[in-house]
């Protein structure tokens, strides 16, 4: 699967997973919408939770930018709009925290529901704290990577989040 990021540049440079990627051409990088190719776009504002179903696009597209600035009209880029379920992020700026993932945490949770774990392994070993996500995370991703729609996501997400509620 080809990944694309919708590169803003607003986050520092040396920490920047998606600068990292396309240096090892993992990924392409894009200056503007209109440049940015049609895909499945990774959104957490979208109505549809992504799943296995969404595995035959041919195209991965993420947004970069700072977490500050990711509204939702930054995320207006053609394409399949879908939203990553409950994951928890592993990288040293936000690790332990629900839905706060950085670039390469986004594409390895979507390559893993699609079943690319050896792809989503592969990125992840360009960072030192990459195994740790797939660690952090192996039980929802090994779960959603079997379920078949959108709506099953949903429901085994729901079961992620009822539990923190009651932690």
């Amino acid at each position: 699967m080809e990944l694309h990021v919708r590169y803003e540049g607003d986050d520092d440079p040396k920490k920047c997973t998606a600068r990292k990627l396309a240096r090892f051409d993992e990924c392409e990088l894009h200056r503007s919408h209109r440049a940015t190719p049609y895909g499945v776009v990774l959104n957490p504002h979208a109505e549809q939770a992504l799943s296995p179903a969404d595995a035959d696009h041919a195209k991965l597209v993420a947004l970069d930018c700072s977490w500050e600035t990711a509204e939702e009209a930054m995320f207006e880029m053609a394409g399949e709009h879908r939203a990553l379920p409950f994951l928890v992020a592993a990288n040293p700026v936000s690790y332990g925290q629900p839905f706060r993932l950085n670039t390469v945490e986004a594409f390895a949770g979507a390559l893993c529901i699609f079943g690319e774990r050896e792809h989503a392994e592969d990125l992840l070993s360009k960072f030192r704290w990459g195994h740790t996500f797939l660690e952090l995370n192996e039980e929802p991703l090994r779960r959603y990577s079997e379920c078949e729609t959108s709506a099953e996501v949903v429901e085994i997400q729901q079961e992620y989040l009822d539990a923190g509620e009651t932690e």
